[in-house]
């Protein structure tokens, strides 16, 4: 029991819990915004009252009921843009401005026996598998630890 407890507990299992549950709520106000404003905004653009879901064709006496499906597509439309534009571009725009990422490039060797750019501090080639011998890691030639 006292394992359990110390899972439940566990930072990893709370974070996930509380992220299912701000996902559903947000995924619930996703849906009340396409609802309220931009599936009635398509069916003033189509000229149709919005609602899709009634809609069917028959074919040699076999209904084929595709109004559903075309709400569900539309709706499936407009929460993926709702989501991209006020959720996922936002975010992005904020990390790139808070967290900035700089790319440290490894110094670079060639291997003398395929010529294949290598990083310096290796001692075999990732593509020829040549044993390169042992040499110094370049930044950290001079420190021990």
């Amino acid at each position: 029991m006292k394992g359990f407890r110390s899972f439940l507990l566990r930072g990893n299992v709370v974070d996930l819990a509380v992220g299912i549950v701000i996902g559903a709520a947000f995924t619930a106000v996703v849906n009340g915004f396409v609802t309220a404003f931009l599936t009635p905004l398509m069916g003033l653009a189509t000229g149709t009252v919005g609602d899709y879901s009634k809609k069917y064709f028959t074919v040699a006496g076999t209904r084929f009921p595709f109004g559903a499906f075309l709400n569900a597509l539309i709706s499936f439309v407009l929460i993926a843009a709702v989501i991209y534009f006020l959720v996922v571009l936002p975010f992005a725009k904020l990390s790139d401005r808070f967290l900035p990422r700089k790319d440290i490039e490894a110094p670079k060797a060639e291997c003398p026996k395929c010529l294949s750019s290598i990083p310096a501090a290796a001692t075999r080639c990732a593509f020829c598998t040549a044993e390169l011998g042992q040499r110094p890691f370049p930044e950290q030639a001079h420190t021990r630890v």
